[in-house]
């Protein structure tokens, strides 16, 4: 059965499935080890920045897997989705003069589009899907993804577990590479849901596609990073639409940046990149996401 109502944080599966994904692999852990070194020298040889110069653009693939109408999404509203995505790599989002003062000079533009290519429906008895990646697989009543190395997937499907979304970062089996969305939390229209209906699950789901972490670095005492030097340490996710400043792990004045899009907050509450994750991203681009972005 469809959810009723979508879930009431933000929640997204990204450490699950890297999670078990490395315990299938023990060599993913250190593959994406190599990974996160090759994306360091990247930023600082300059090969991250050239990339960055150029305007790539990432053909996607969005695979609606239904079981009610609901739950097969329109056009209209995958389309919506493809515009919010644009807008936000672009750094175009028109909410985005609602960024804090003192971060309004780290605001990025990564310099990204997507062009969607193609849109795939698919009929299931499941009632939903989960972390197990079930839904990128025909024989568990999902659909198999299309040549990973040439499209950026994404399934729109009825997601349980409480979970808005989760993507695979760089580095994991191709089988199941891409990005998994709740169907109520995609794009802006039609069966799109507050406080998750302004398309920010996709856009913070594909940064993890493109090896972004979350904010406060999965950790919950301080210790954690997201290995980008100019978004401040944060001791947890923040949800709702905190009020600025909110200072933990002796950020003050200004806090935490909430207002990231790696953040676990609203989607009215979302307006930016930062310089260093733009950075990140094109070093992902230049790196492991080469194929993909035609490089």
């Amino acid at each position: 059965m469809s959810p009723a109502k979508p879930p009431k944080h933000r929640q997204c599966g990204v450490q699950q499935v890297n999670e078990r994904l490395t315990e299938q692999d023990p060599r993913l852990r250190e593959k994406q080890l190599r990974i996160e070194r090759e994306c360091q020298r990247s930023i600082e040889t300059g090969a991250a920045q050239r990339v960055w110069r150029k305007l790539v653009t990432l053909p996607i693939v969005v695979h609606v897997v239904y079981k009610t109408d609901d739950e097969n999404i329109s056009d209209a509203q995958i389309e919506s989705q493809i515009a919010v995505l644009n807008a936000d790599y672009r750094g175009t989002n028109p909410d985005r003069e609602n960024v804090p003062d003192p971060w309004t000079s780290l605001a990025a533009d990564p310099n990204v589009q997507f062009e969607l290519a193609d849109v795939t429906r698919t009929e299931t008895e499941r009632d939903s899907f989960g972390t197990g990646d079930t839904v990128k697989r025909t024989a568990d009543g999902g659909i198999d993804p299309r040549p990973t190395t040439k499209f950026l997937n994404v399934w729109v499907c009825n997601l349980g577990e409480g979970l808005l979304g989760y993507a695979q970062f760089p580095g994991g089996p191709a089988k199941t590479d891409g990005v998994v969305i709740l169907y109520t939390a995609f794009g802006t229209t039609g069966a799109a849901a507050a406080p998750f209906n302004l398309g920010r699950t996709a856009t913070h789901e594909v940064g993890h596609f493109l090896n972004l972490r979350h904010i406060w670095g999965d950790k919950t005492d301080c210790s954690g990073s997201d290995q980008v030097s100019d978004t401040p340490k944060a001791q947890l996710p923040n949800y709702g639409t905190p009020t600025f400043p909110h200072i933990t792990c002796n950020n003050g004045p200004n806090g935490d940046m909430f207002v990231n899009y790696m953040d676990y907050v609203d989607d009215v509450a979302m307006f930016m990149f930062t310089q260093g994750q733009a950075a990140r991203i094109n070093a992902t681009l230049a790196g492991p996401r080469k194929k993909l972005a035609g490089l």
